[in-house]
C-alpha cells in the first residue's frame, strides 16, 4: 500500500486487513467489509455443504443458498 506522505495512515485498518488476510488463507473463507476477528465470516460457494461439515463443525447460517457465515 503506497500513501503520499501528505495523507494520514490508518494503522489499525492495516493490522485489520493483515488480520483478515491471515485468516481468509488460513481457514478458507471470506471476510465481510469492516470484519474484525472473531466476527462473522462468509463461506466461500466453492466449498459444497459436506466439505463445511468438515471445516467448519460448528456449524453455520445459511442465508441464501449461495451466502453462508459463520464465525471462527
Amino acid at each position: 500500500m503506497t500513501y503520499p506522505m501528505s495523507v494520514g495512515r490508518n494503522f489499525d485498518e492495516i493490522l485489520r486487513l493483515i488480520d483478515a488476510l491471515q485468516t481468509g488463507d488460513a481457514s478458507r473463507i471470506a471476510t465481510p467489509a469492516n470484519w474484525l476477528p472473531g466476527g462473522t465470516v462468509i463461506i466461500p460457494t466453492s466449498i459444497n455443504n459436506a466439505e463445511a461439515k468438515t471445516l467448519f463443525p460448528q456449524g453455520w447460517t445459511e442465508v441464501r443458498s449461495y451466502l453462508r457465515t459463520t464465525t471462527l
